[in-house]
C-alpha cells in the first residue's frame, strides 16, 4: 500500500533532518505541500553536498558557509558549521576558512563567520 501524501511528507522531513542536523520550517512546509518537489530538492542537496568523488563533504559545507557569509546569515553560516564538524571538520579548520574571507568578501563576511564561530563556543 502506498504512503499518503502526509505519510510521504513527514518521512521526507525526517530525512531532510537526519541528513542535514536541522530543518528551516519554509522546507517543512516545502515538503508538506509538495512531496515530490521537496524530494526532487532533498537529491540535489545530497548530490551537491554529500560526499564527493573528489571533495569530503566537510569541505563541500566551506562554500555555503563563505557565500552566507557574505550576505550576513550568522544563523544558517552556524548551522552549516555544525553540519561540517559533524562530518568531521574541526573549529581550526573552520576558522582558518572564515579568516579568509576577509580580502574576497571583506570585514561584514569575515565578522558573520567569526560571530557563527563564537556561537559554536557558546
Amino acid at each position: 500500500m502506498e504512503d499518503s501524501r502526509e505519510d510521504r511528507a513527514e518521512k521526507l522531513i525526517a530525512k531532510m533532518k537526519e541528513a542535514r542536523g536541522y530543518i528551516y520550517p519554509q522546507w517543512e512546509f516545502m515538503a508538506r505541500q509538495d512531496p515530490d518537489f521537496a524530494e526532487l530538492y532533498q537529491q540535489l542537496y545530497e548530490r551537491c553536498f554529500g560526499e564527493g568523488e573528489n571533495l569530503p563533504a566537510k569541505y563541500r559545507e566551506l562554500g555555503p558557509i563563505a557565500l552566507l557569509a557574505y550576505k550576513g546569515h550568522v544563523d544558517a553560516v552556524f548551522e552549516h558549521m555544525k553540519r561540517a564538524i559533524r562530518l568531521g571538520a574541526t573549529k581550526g579548520e573552520l576558522f582558518d576558512a572564515v579568516i579568509t574571507l576577509l580580502t574576497p568578501g571583506g570585514a561584514p563576511t569575515m565578522h558573520a563567520g567569526m560571530a557563527a564561530l563564537m556561537k559554536l563556543e557558546e
